[in-house]
């Protein structure tokens, strides 16, 4: 990867953001500003900075989905804001980008049946309110039972991990179900999540996946994907390791499996 592949994101414009999210919720990020409930459940104070870093966070994950139409692969180095409901903000998430990076290649006329496969360690609960019912957008969550939210949705597939989940039991968990997904799904484009959380040293995963796990579970997704010719969008998704170096290994041995595999 050369440094002039690297894009600045344009903002997610209204209209698109109205595909996903109800314009409630569309007044008060944009306009309005958010009350002290709101911004308790969002996690994060209302500002104009986090209004321009929520609508350019959100485009990102559409152009990148663009770009795995016309080239095989493309990523958002942030994206994965899936607590992201249709009419609320949860868990440091705005906008759902994912949902609206399928929403709009739907109306463009480009994309018809998606799957999403998300693999961050708290379950990708926006995402699978928003798409209940909807047959052409398979949702799969492999997350902590006991993590955040409390409440989880229904995605169209769930599997649950028990605390200090490790990498043996997570890759042939993941192994078991990855096929079955894909198949079932029979998508034209893959958003792969690709949370740093489940993690041993993240603070908030309480899995026990090692470095060389993780970069083991990317292999697998990504080896599934390109076996069967289907193009991926890859977002970052959540990573809250005590030690910043380790984050930055996982990130980057994730962009290294997509080039490796796309490249």
């Amino acid at each position: 990867m050369r440094r002039d592949d690297l894009l600045e994101p344009e903002r997610a414009e209204r209209w698109a953001l109205r595909l996903v999210h109800a314009e409630g919720w569309l007044a008060a990020m944009l306009d309005d500003g958010l009350d002290p409930a709101a911004e308790r459940v969002l996690g994060f104070p209302w500002s104009p900075a986090l209004r321009e870093r929520a609508l350019r966070t959100a485009q990102g994950t559409v152009e990148a989905a663009r770009d795995a139409l016309d080239r095989g692969a493309g990523m958002n180095l942030a994206g994965g804001t899936h607590h992201a409901f249709a009419d609320r903000g949860e868990g440091f998430c705005c906008f759902n980008d994912v949902a609206l990076a399928i929403r709009v290649l739907q109306r463009e006329g480009r994309l018809r049946r998606a799957a999403v496969l998300d693999l961050d360690v708290h379950q990708g609960n926006g995402t699978a309110a928003i798409f209940a019912g909807d047959p052409d957008v398979y949702t799969f969550s492999m997350h902590g039972a006991r993590n955040y939210p409390l409440r989880k949705e229904r995605s169209r597939r769930d599997v649950e991990l028990a605390d200090r989940t490790g990498d043996a039991e997570y890759l042939a968990l993941l192994a078991r179900h990855l096929d079955e997904v894909l198949d079932e799904a029979a998508p034209e484009l893959v958003f792969y999540l690709a949370g740093a959380d489940p993690y041993a040293g993240d603070r908030f995963g309480r899995l026990a996946l090692s470095l060389d796990g993780l970069r083991a579970r990317d292999r697998a997704v990504l080896a599934a994907c390109r076996r069967r010719g289907l193009p991926v969008v890859l977002t970052l998704a959540g990573g809250y390791a005590a030690a910043l170096d380790d984050l930055v290994t996982i990130h980057g041995n994730t962009v290294e499996e997509l080039v490796r595999a796309y490249g």
